[in-house]
């Protein structure tokens, strides 16, 4: 509980800052990617494969059911620049002719 209570601090004192711009340095973009409508057959290799064209993937991750152990059809990609994030943002966004995704 503490930590929240210095965290909720921190961003109280961020966020009433008198200077809006330093509120819109916190809010950079981020090199992680939400990644939905993947078929219930693509691994974590194949998902990172499909982005690794874009740039250098450190993560690729499945979200999947606790119960059942299989996927819930969305995930995430991490990249280590975020000027590789944008650029597969842009690129992928939308399409659905990877046959693997």
């Amino acid at each position: 509980m503490a930590a929240l209570r210095g965290i909720s601090h921190n961003l109280y004192t961020h966020i009433s800052h008198p200077n809006p711009q330093l509120l819109f340095f916190f809010r950079g973009f981020s090199s992680k990617l939400f990644v939905k409508d993947i078929s219930f057959s693509t691994t974590e290799e194949t998902l990172a494969e499909a982005f690794s064209k874009f740039g250098e993937v450190t993560e690729a991750k499945i979200i999947r059911d606790k119960v059942r152990n299989r996927s819930k059809g969305y995930g995430y990609v991490s990249f280590a620049k975020e000027d590789e994030a944008k650029r597969a943002l842009t690129d992928m966004n939308g399409k659905m002719d990877v046959p693997f995704l």
